[in-house]
């Protein structure tokens, strides 16, 4: 998915949504007139107050039983409803002292829901419409509600200051709202993609445990045949049946080749154990790179153990594998000539880095690696030429899984005059070796 196509529906405000708000809203509303009426004894237009506040509990009943409270609004509809709060508002703000009301900054609310919600030109359209009326109520007011005695004046200047803190706080609020939200949409996005490349990639290897379960199964029938026609090959050799024995042997032939492929399938997992999938550095580096060396590019292969220390058995992880070959794909689209992958481990580590001779990871976008939906160096790829190619998921996907199996992934460049991109992936030996104990039970 390309990160400025979203599901709408995912976008779209819920009317229960609303609802809820508008409520709180209303409760607010009625509490704070009360008690400015009846508890501070201010006088002021209360009965009309009240008014718009009903108003508004209309407009939520007849939404909450004229809808389902999961039925989504769509951005049209959502900008009416988000306006009609802003001019409710505004009616009450009109009668209780205009920009003068501490409350006015409750005009900010709806702005800030469209921006979270809402595409930026129906945001913008609110925000005018709350500085428009910001400006009326700067202009035009009820006197706020005070002492009779006590005359409470304040200056344009005053009420133009109020007037600019709320178009400068609508604008940080929108901008910073929409900012948040959509990397959050984003980071959704990428990590459903990610969901699906790992999902596909243990339906892949589930195909290894069925392919080895098909061989155990049909090797027991396949055997019985194979016995019988040795039995009739005997029986025919002291007949003169020239052409059944023929076909006998030709029979022979073929279920000695079923054998032998059933031998293959079930070798599928020939180092896995039969509970538990086990890898060597060799087999990993090997399942890794093999797909990979029909592209013209060479590939230097390394492997050592610090201090002679001897390597690791690991559990086999689709994520893994996927993590590192989607890493060493990457290197290969970059490369000029050659892409170096080097491993070597410890006592308490795992280590593989991948080096390739390109041009590097731009310095612009280095310390954003990993994030989704970056693209760090544009190429001709040499191993995808489809449409979905390129979209910046590529590190990401592979950074996730390799991070989900205990990794730490590290992106920089070679040293000048030298060019290239270098990602060191390492691991506490203990996320992924197998324990003894486990290893000796899957052998046997």
């Amino acid at each position: 998915m390309r990160p400025d196509v979203y599901d709408e529906d995912s976008r779209r405000l819920r009317v229960g949504t609303l609802i809820f708000l508008r409520w709180i809203a209303i409760l607010g509303q009625s509490m704070a007139c009360l008690f400015v009426y009846f508890f501070l004894d201010f006088d002021f237009p209360v009965g009309l107050c009240f008014v718009f506040i009903v108003a508004s509990a209309t407009l939520n009943f007849g939404l909450r039983y004229g809808t389902s409270g999961t039925f989504r609004l769509s951005d049209l509809e959502a900008v009416v409803l988000l306006c009609y709060d802003l001019v409710q508002l505004s009616f009450l703000l009109y009668l209780t002292g205009g920009v003068t009301n501490p409350f006015v900054m409750l005009l900010l609310a709806p702005v800030t829901i469209s921006a979270v919600s809402l595409p930026r030109n129906l945001t913008l359209f609110l925000g005018i419409v709350m500085l428009s009326a910001a400006t009326f109520l700067c202009m035009e007011y009820e006197p706020l509600p005070w002492r009779e005695n006590e005359a409470l004046k304040f200056p344009l200047l005053y009420r133009a200051s109020i007037w600019a803190s709320l178009a400068l706080s609508a604008a940080f609020i929108a901008l910073y709202a929409a900012r948040v939200s959509d990397e959050s949409r984003l980071l959704a996005t990428a990590l459903a993609a990610t969901e699906l490349v790992l999902e596909r990639e243990q339906h892949l290897s589930q195909l290894d445990g069925l392919a080895a379960a098909a061989a155990h199964e049909l090797g027991t029938p396949l055997a019985t045949i194979t016995l019988i026609i040795r039995e009739l090959q005997k029986g025919v050799e002291k007949s003169s049946a020239e052409g059944l024995k023929d076909d006998l042997d030709l029979l022979g032939q073929e279920a000695a080749r079923c054998r032998e492929i059933l031998g293959k399938l079930a070798s599928l997992g020939a180092d896995q154990g039969t509970m538990m999938n086990v890898l060597s550095i060799d087999t990993l580096l090997a399942e890794v790179v093999d797909p990979q060396r029909e592209f013209g590019v060479k590939l230097e292969i390394s492997k050592r153990g610090i201090n002679n220390v001897a390597p690791p058995a690991l559990a086999r992880n689709p994520g893994l594998l996927y993590g590192l070959g989607n890493l060493v794909e990457n290197a290969i689209d970059f490369a000029q000539s050659r892409v170096r992958i080097d491993a070597w481990w410890t006592r308490d580590l795992v280590t593989i880095c991948i080096e390739d001779d390109g041009p590097g990871f731009s310095s612009a976008i280095l310390d954003k690696l990993g994030d989704p939906y970056l693209r760090g160096r544009p190429t001709e790829r040499r191993t995808k030429n489809d449409s979905q190619s390129g979209l910046g998921l590529g590190l990401f996907i592979a950074k996730t899984l390799l991070e989900r199996s205990g990794a730490t992934v590290e992106t920089y460049n070679v040293s000048p005059p030298r060019t290239g991109a270098v990602v060191k992936v390492t691991w506490p030996r203990a996320a992924l070796e197998i324990p003894a104990a486990k290893l000796i039970a899957s052998e046997t």
